[in-house]
């Protein structure tokens, strides 16, 4: 997603919320919802303390099984800013500094009998692939992206995008058409874009403009309604992640560069349920874990594990470089792993109960003398429930590679 260098932002004080009630009672007014705590506040120093952590132990055997580069160098940077898996974990979009959005499917990036040979322990040469050749088709956009989300319930067919000129637009991927284009963010860069579980229609946007917004597509003129608005930081610090809940719940959580993580209970965001101070600088992903666990990271060099049912921060992770850039951040919810990407050119990979990585991997140098300071600058995991698993990285030299897990008996 490219470099950032913010300097460090004033504490939230007198965020400011807008919302639409009479969207929220026609919306979210149905349904069992969990009860949801009241807002509190945690301190990486002083009423908390995490909770020490065993010796990392490595379960997992990674491999590199394909590297999927261009065969001549682009006149501009080709890096991947996100990487994304479609809901059937067979399809895979990017998108970055190129102006395209590539899909990909995943047979022609990782045969099935390559599998089968990695889940009997048998060892499988790398595959070197071409952009051209291996992806299925491609999107030109009319700008850079930093974001790319698929649309629940869509069967695949919608994908969502966030780019540096503040727009956020939907594709239509058998059409190979925009069919959504939201442009309310004042021309200022959007980071980061996500689609609610509980009513995908609904998406949520966060911005350079210190903004996160919530638009639905059913209401208003061509762009959709905004049903609400936040703004965590009252010096509009950078709103650099999103993401809902996908248990079911009604919370988002987002990150900002005031160095703080944020959630909400979109059903009544007069202000956040939690705020949660760690970081010692910019927020630059939340993801949820599971139900009661969620994962933050930052530039200062962190993940951070956060109890959500009291607020309790669970532990620190180290072991990746990250002091400016946007890396990834990636959960395989079935088996527990985190994984993110690195400034000196390593995907990292931690286990959620423990605080050093369990693995660490360099990306395959493609002799281009024009990245001699490559970073991985976006991670994705399939989500599948198997004793063998798969983790795609980017570079920001515009080379995605895969990455095979096989389970150590």
């Amino acid at each position: 997603m490219g470099a950032i260098d913010w300097s460090k932002s004033p504490k939230p004080s007198n965020a400011t919320i807008s919302f639409s009630f009479e969207w929220a009672m026609k919306n979210l007014s149905s349904g069992i919802h969990p009860t949801l705590p009241t807002k509190q506040t945690l301190k990486h120093q002083g009423d908390r303390l995490e909770i020490p952590s065993a010796a990392a132990r490595c379960e997992w055997d990674f491999s590199l099984s394909t590297v999927v580069s261009s065969s001549t160098d682009a006149a501009v940077s080709d890096a991947l800013g996100s990487i994304e898996f479609d809901p059937s974990n067979t399809v895979i979009a990017t998108g970055g500094i190129a102006r395209k959005i590539r899909i990909y499917s995943l047979n022609s990036l990782l045969p099935e009998d390559s599998i089968q040979l990695l889940t009997r322990g048998e060892q499988n040469d790398t595959a070197f692939l071409d952009h051209v050749n291996a992806c299925s088709f491609y999107i030109c956009t009319p700008a850079k992206l930093s974001s790319l989300r698929w649309r629940p319930g869509s069967g695949g067919r919608l994908l969502g995008s966030g780019d540096y000129d503040g727009v956020v637009m939907e594709y239509d991927l058998e059409r190979k058409l925009p069919v959504f284009e939201r442009d309310e963010h004042g021309g200022r860069r959007v980071w980061s874009v996500d689609y609610s579980h509980w009513d995908p229609f609904v998406g949520a946007s966060g911005s350079d403009d210190g903004t996160m917004q919530m638009w639905d597509p059913r209401c208003g003129g061509e762009g959709g309604e905004c049903v609400a608005k936040v703004q965590p930081a009252a010096a509009r610090s950078s709103v650099c992640c999103v993401e809902f809940s996908p248990f079911g719940d009604s919370l988002i959580a987002l990150g900002c560069a005031d160095r703080m993580a944020y959630t909400y209970d979109v059903r009544k965001m007069v202000e956040p349920l939690h705020v949660l101070e760690g970081h010692t600088k910019t927020v630059t992903y939340v993801k949820f874990v599971d139900a009661q666990t969620m994962v933050s990271a930052g530039t200062d060099g962190c993940l951070k594990l956060w109890n959500m049912s009291d607020c309790g921060l669970i532990r620190t992770c180290k072991g990746h470089v990250n002091s400016r850039s946007f890396v990834g951040l990636s959960v395989w919810r079935h088996g527990g792993l985190l994984g993110c990407g690195s400034e000196n050119n390593q995907v990292f990979v931690y286990d959620k109960r423990w605080d050093e990585p369990i693995c660490a991997r360099g990306l395959e140098p493609m002799a281009r003398p024009r990245f001699d300071h490559a970073f991985v600058s976006s991670v994705c995991w399939r989500q599948v429930q198997e004793d063998h698993c798969t983790l795609l990285a980017g570079g920001s030299d515009g080379v995605l590679q895969v990455f095979v897990g096989t389970k150590i008996s």
